[in-house]
This record gives structure tokens, sequence and C-alpha cells, in this order.
């Protein structure tokens, strides 16, 4: 691991403000995934902003009847709450389906959605990574990519989004609240929080320097049955091959969204409109376009066959 220096930040802006001003600084606050990519040197920054003493720890109420998430509320903390099992069922199973216990004891919301791949390639300091060192290449493209991405991918990478946690706060429509340097926020709906590659793999998420993500908000709950079926090479610990969340009204009618398969948790609301037809016309919808290696195309009728079972679970 590579020297670094270190601070606690007393207050959001004064931590913004040491992050956006010293390049190579990084927000930590559980480490659960910045760690690690340190001690292979992934991650080599020369600064660490601690912000485990920052008030971003509470669950609240919103005064529109959904739910406001500190950024450092524990991945433990938000999937045991009672109003989120209540309400937001999918977002406590897709929390439970991840990591394990003593990770999601540590690992906070915020960090959650700021994750990096897994892809083998990128934790390879040996092989080309557009995402690690970008000018350099993917290995993954025409190497070993099973676990990769099948739609939204680009020519520079055929990484994927490893996290469940974000695929249900995609399905719920959350916002992800921010303050910079400067103390002005902003709110980014969670469907813009998370970039497809394209020609820039190494920009992954809608944040300028420095910017803290202070809050997740939920809207209103949404009713409907709650699911979140993820599919893995073991049965616990291990990223999703293929994951879908869902609600489904008694009507059948739905909203779905899938993890492992992308850049980023994919949800195409026009397919949604086909949950009553079932899951082929669905998934056929949702990865229209979808552009899989000889290693992965399986991926896209395990994503029919997942979220067949989940309509199952419905009818049941």
């Amino acid at each position: 691991m590579k020297a670094f220096t270190y601070e606690r930040a007393k207050d959001p802006v004064a931590a913004a403000r040491a992050v956006a001003g010293r390049p190579g600084a990084k927000f930590i606050a559980g480490g659960t995934n910045l760690l690690d990519l340190m001690k292979i040197e992934v991650e080599v920054p020369t600064h660490l902003v601690d912000v485990q003493d920052l008030p971003f720890d509470k669950i609240e109420q919103t005064p529109e009847g959904g739910l406001r998430i500190g950024a450092l509320v524990t991945n433990t903390d938000l999937a045991t709450d009672e109003r989120v099992r209540r309400d937001y069922a999918v977002l406590s199973r897709s929390i439970v389906a991840g990591a394990s216990g003593q990770l999601r004891n540590k690992a906070s919301t915020a960090g959650n959605l700021l994750q990096r791949t897994r892809c083998p390639y990128f934790y390879d300091t040996n092989m080309a990574c557009n995402k690690r060192k970008p000018g350099s290449g993917c290995a993954a493209i025409g190497g070993f990519s099973r676990q990769l991405g099948v739609i939204g991918v680009s020519k520079s990478c055929i990484a994927t989004f490893p996290g469940d946690m974000a695929v249900a706060l995609r399905l719920l429509d959350a916002v992800v609240e921010t303050i910079d340097a400067k103390g002005k926020t902003r709110a980014i709906p969670i469907a813009e929080f998370h970039m497809l590659w394209g020609d820039h793999p190494e920009r992954e998420f809608a944040l300028a320097p420095g910017e803290l993500i202070t809050a997740v908000t939920l809207p209103q709950p949404l009713g409907g049955k709650h699911y979140y079926e993820k599919v893995r090479d073991r049965a616990s610990y291990a990223f999703a091959l293929v994951s879908v969340a869902a609600v489904i009204q008694p009507d059948r009618t739905g909203r779905v969204a899938f993890g492992g398969v992308a850049p980023k948790p994919w949800r195409v609301e026009a397919a949604e409109a086909l949950l009553p037809q079932g899951a082929v016309a669905v998934t056929a919808k949702a990865f229209a376009g979808a552009t899989p290696t000889k290693d992965n195309a399986f991926k896209l009728p395990l994503a029919t066959r997942a979220l067949a079972s989940v309509i199952a679970q419905a009818k049941a």
C-alpha cells in the first residue's frame, strides 16, 4: 500500500473542500471497497478524508411521505429498519443478498453506491484496463468475460456495476443528495447517477471532484409485492451473474430492474409495460441491442428465467 496522509472531517463542506482542493484525495467511510483496492494499488490516494464523524447516520421520514437515508447509514441498519422492511422490502432484500453480515455492518449507503467494478482485469494491474488507466485498452474484450456486461457496454469497457442495493434504488426512483466544496447542494436522480462507459470508462459516477454524497431519498412507497432474485455462482458472498429487482402489483403491472448485466442498474421503463405478457416479452424489450460475448451470452436467457421466477412467485 502506498503512503498517504489522513484527516477526519468535521463538517461536510470542509470535507468536500479537502478532497476537491487536493489532487489524489479520496473520501473514506466504511472502506470496504476502497481499502481492498488500496492494498493491491488499484487505488492509490495521496490523502484520505474520513467522513465517519459527519451527521449522516439517520433514516428519517420526508414531508412527502418517503424516507431520507443518511449517507453513513450502514447496510445492516438500513436493511433491518422497520420502515424499510415494511414499505421498501425490495431494498431490504437486495442488501441482505449482498456481501456478508460483517461487511454489511461496516459498509455505508454512499459507499455502496460508489463501489467499483469487480472485473478481474480491473483488479489485475498487469492487465490493460481503460477504467484503471485510460487509453491502455480493455483486456476483457477478447478475454474471459463470463461475469461481465451484455448491454450498455462499449468498445472501451465491458465491465459491470457489481452492487445489489443500487438495483433496488433504481427500481424505487431514489434520488442522491450531495454537497460540494462551496456548500452548494444537488439532487441527482439515481437513473443519472451511474454512467454508461462510452469512450470514458474512468467516468463512473455523475459527481464533480470533491462532491460528497449526504443522503439518498426515497419517494412514497409503491405498494405491491417486492422481490429481489439474485443468481450467482454460490449461495452467499458472491456478486450477481444476473439479479432482478421487481415490484408487482395485484393487476400484474409493476416495475423491473436488472443487475449484473450492465455498467449501471439496468431498467427500461418501456419494457415494464409488457409485464402482463410475461418475462419473455419484458426481457426482449429490456435487452434489445444487447452485445454479449460468447462467454456471457447465457445471461440473456438467465435474466428471462429469473424474471419468470419472480412473476411466478407473484402469482402464487
